[in-house]
């Protein structure tokens, strides 16, 4: 293991240690919302600051793309009955997931490089959640080989597929792991549920674990989360709800990173997610509120 790997190591098993949430502003929050849409959900960032998501408009689920400048752009699968736009590197590849007529409970993984679509599936999986990708094009995600294929029931899978090869991430004694990012030092963040049915996160850096959850000992969300270049983890966590997930009241971004565990919450918000972080640490995510489901940008201080 690399001099790197192994202070990054430490690092996050300090940080499960860590005693208390600290409170911080972080930096400016910008909201914005997808036209037309009901629900909008950004899911990643890369270092142009360009977002990734899903919406929802007219009861359908649509990628999205938003720029630095904030144009907003739809991604749908071709033939698609939804789309979901997962994570984005910094060349501009994109990664998700999507489902066909006829096979509404089925999902497969996509990856969108110069418009161009190549779709693709762990063997012998039924349902495929691609979340993350790095900048040589690893791509980590989630897989079952049934459905329904609910997070947190102890079913599914981590994956990396890396040069056309699928390797299967499992954290040793758990009952369910998700994979869901890569940085590029091949770090991989993701959600696993222990024996004891509790939702952590590990990171598994040259063959090693190290699990973290936060001081409280709430759930985590097993799928929504990102991991930077500098190897901060962002996700969500739960006051109450098993499987922790994204929605409209009781949940709260995280950002774990050298400086201990944050929390973070959007001013007036029933739910605060915090998904995606780019290599300078600015963070995307949801939050809910009377009016529904919304987006936000937080570009961090320096």
């Amino acid at each position: 293991m690399t001099p790197r790997a192994i202070g990054c190591l430490l690092g996050l098993l300090g940080l499960f240690a860590t005693s208390g949430v600290r409170g911080a502003d972080l930096g400016t929050i910008t909201t914005f919302d997808v036209p037309g849409a009901t629900n909008t959900i950004p899911l990643d960032i890369n270092a142009d600051g360009t977002i990734v998501g899903r919406c929802l408009i007219a009861g359908r689920v649509h990628g999205f793309v938003r720029s630095q400048s904030g144009d907003l752009g739809m991604i749908d699968v071709p033939g698609a009955t939804m789309t979901v736009a997962a994570a984005i590197n910094d060349r501009g590849d994109i990664v998700g997931q999507y489902a066909v007529p006829g096979a509404p409970m089925r999902r497969h993984g996509f990856l969108l490089v110069a418009g161009q679509f190549t779709t693709f599936d762990p063997p012998g999986s039924t349902f495929t959640n691609a979340l993350g990708i790095n900048e040589r094009d690893d791509i980590v995600g989630r897989y079952c080989t049934f459905t329904p294929c609910a997070v947190g029931t102890g079913v599914a899978h981590g994956f990396l597929l890396r040069d056309g090869a699928f390797t299967m991430i499992d954290v040793p004694g758990a009952k369910e792991t998700d994979a869901f990012g890569i940085n590029g030092s091949e770090d991989i963040a993701g959600g696993f549920l222990t024996a004891g049915h509790q939702e952590q996160i590990f990171v598994l850096i040259n063959g090693e674990y190290a699990a973290m959850a936060p001081p409280g000992g709430q759930n985590v969300s097993l799928d929504k989360g990102g991991i930077n270049e500098r190897g901060e983890v962002v996700g969500l966590y739960c006051d109450v709800v098993f499987p922790c997930a994204i929605v409209p009241t009781g949940t709260h971004g995280f950002l774990y990173n050298s400086d201990g565990f944050t929390t973070i919450d959007i001013p007036g918000a029933s739910a605060t997610a915090a998904v995606g972080i780019n290599a300078r640490g600015d963070i995307v995510g949801s939050y809910f509120d009377v009016f529904g489901g919304h987006g936000f940008l937080l570009t961090r201080s320096e």
